[in-house]
């Protein structure tokens, strides 16, 4: 990617960040007259807000970049993997037991979750890691289908059994995905599982980009499909599960992210992560900042919503293309 698209995404996160912490229903100028509990409002609601959204973001973009380059398919997305479901899944136990009135339990049952959606993708499609790197991504593809479909129904089925319509509305509210009321708990909980997740993620660029040669190509130069797989499922699991785990389901940013930023690189996916992190982070930031701006009769705008309001015709925008370009 071109140094002068790196100044201007750094640019456009100095830019927004700022903007955000001043924008939403109480507007706060700092050259007009002051807003009482003006700094409370920053420091305590908006500022971890906004590092929340940075961090959820980043992560997502990081492995949507990777995970289209990995499957070698320009519209897979991180959900595609079954992880965000089945962390969705182990939160809305939490939910529907009540446990989740404990403030540790919903982060943690959606991060166990995501760590045991991680364990059947390695269990399942592990095996397709010695047969060669092509049955690999196979095997891989469809178990996270397998995975994605059967957390759903289970998703469905405790919603169904839901013990009170209170128990209904907090989980139907946390599924659609937000970052209100979040604190620098949420930030701690999040950001160490997602920098780790994308480091990881970006140590997989090389072979990644060695891929793109074909199977045989990408053996000859060293490419080890078991450890690819392995850091594909680590890395994606942290970033997705730490994100579902404080914001519940956000949808659409690694689909769209590396789709606008691929014709500013060089269309290596190993030179596509990064770029993507930091367009990520910008997303999801000023999709954020914008929830502020349309209160509604039950609050503000969901987060996950707004995304989908935006990703939903962005991908069939994605589908008519790519029928033209297949016609």
């Amino acid at each position: 990617m071109a140094l002068r698209w790196w100044i201007v995404l750094a640019g456009l996160l100095a830019l927004a960040l700022p903007l955000s912490l001043l924008a939403g229903q109480v507007w706060i100028n700092p050259l007009g007259s002051p807003v009482r509990n003006a700094v409370p409002i920053l420091v305590e609601l908006r500022a971890p807000r906004a590092v929340l959204a940075l961090i959820i973001g980043g992560g997502l973009g990081a492995a949507g970049a990777a995970m289209q380059g990995y499957l070698r398919n320009p519209l897979a997305d991180p959900g595609l993997f079954g992880i965000a479901p089945l962390a969705a899944l182990g939160a809305v136990l939490a939910i529907s037991t009540g446990i989740a009135a404990q403030g540790w339990a919903l982060p943690l049952f959606a991060l166990a979750g995501a760590a045991l959606a991680m364990a059947l993708l390695v269990l399942i499609a592990g095996a397709g890691a010695t047969g060669g790197i092509g049955r690999a991504v196979t095997l891989f593809t469809l178990a996270g289908m397998m995975i994605a479909s059967l957390a759903g129904a289970l998703t469905s089925l405790v919603i169904s059994l839901s013990p009170n319509p209170f128990a209904l509305s907090e989980i139907v509210t946390w599924l659609m995905g937000a970052l209100e009321n979040r604190s620098w708990h949420d930030v701690a909980l999040a950001g160490p599982p997602t920098l780790l997740g994308v480091v990881l993620l970006a140590r997989t660029g090389r072979s990644l980009d060695a891929l793109t040669l074909g199977d045989a190509a990408a053996r000859s130069l060293g490419v080890d499909p078991a450890r690819l797989q392995a850091r594909m499922v680590l890395g994606i699991g942290l970033v997705v599960g730490a994100g579902v785990a404080v914001a519940g389901i956000v949808g659409f940013v690694g689909l769209m992210v590396p789709h606008l930023l691929r014709p500013l690189t060089d269309q290596r996916p190993g030179s596509l992560i990064v770029p993507s992190a930091l367009a990520g982070a910008l997303l999801v930031l000023v999709a954020d900042s914008a929830c502020r701006l349309f209160p509604l009769a039950g609050g503000e705008l969901r987060l996950g919503i707004a995304l989908s309001l935006i990703g939903a015709p962005f991908f069939l925008m994605l589908l008519v293309r790519l029928r033209r370009e297949w016609a």
